[in-house]
């Protein structure tokens, strides 16, 4: 079962200008790793297709959140692996297709929309489960790859891509920073692979991107 954060915060969108309040370690934020953290400032929201929040922080909010990032913060997208079964992984593996062709803008949200509808980005109830589904539209390699082609992306080279040794790496690294960082909910933002944003504490999505630019670029 994908495990939801309630987003009880607006995240309305608030005048994206400096916060005075003060970011609190274990309220506003927590530190999920003892490494230290990246060397290059970066964002990485971990997610899941299956996922109603996550697709209402696609269609919402996403946007605003990239482009209000601090210039010398990169931005990175990884799947969680909450489902542990075959079909699970092959949803994985299609995001990790869709950043080799780069098709991100394309496809993240076609994925999102074939597995749960063109509303699923609108909000639903946190507790809608995939599970509840009587035919969920993508059962099979088959059915991504066509999700692929009616979206005109050529699915020729899907396979050798899909099992090649760069998207399985990938699934290898999403799968244990999953566990190094103590992902049990999506969507997860985690900054410099180091700290975890606290999505219950944020009011605004200003007051987000404030937070994630100050983990960035200037906690220490």
């Amino acid at each position: 079962m994908i495990k939801h954060i309630a987003l009880a915060l607006t995240l309305a969108v608030a005048p994206l200008t400096s916060f005075a309040a003060q970011f609190v370690e274990g309220q506003h934020f927590m530190t999920v790793s003892d490494k230290a953290p990246s060397a290059s400032p970066k964002l990485t929201e971990f997610y899941s297709f299956y996922c109603h929040n996550c697709f209402n922080m696609e269609t919402q909010f996403l946007g605003d959140i990239k482009a209000n990032l601090d210039k010398r913060v990169s931005f990175d997208s990884k799947h969680v692996d909450f489902m542990n079964s075959d079909i699970g992984t092959e949803v994985m593996r299609s995001l990790g297709v869709i950043q080799e062709l780069g098709i991100e803008d394309k496809m993240v949200h076609a994925m999102f929309s074939a597995i749960q509808g063109e509303q699923g980005g609108h909000g639903h109830s946190h507790d809608h489960d995939h599970s509840a589904h009587e035919k969920p539209a993508i059962n099979t390699r088959d059915d991504i790859k066509k999700v692929f082609a009616d979206q005109g992306i050529d699915i020729s080279k899907y396979d050798e891509i899909a099992d090649g040794k760069t998207v399985s790496g990938k699934l290898d690294l999403w799968r244990a920073q999953q566990r190094e960082f103590r992902i049990q909910s999506v969507p997860t933002f985690i900054v410099n692979d180091k700290y975890a944003v606290n999505l219950s504490q944020i009011r605004t999505l200003g007051e987000l991107i404030d937070l994630i630019n100050y983990l960035a670029v200037e906690h220490k």
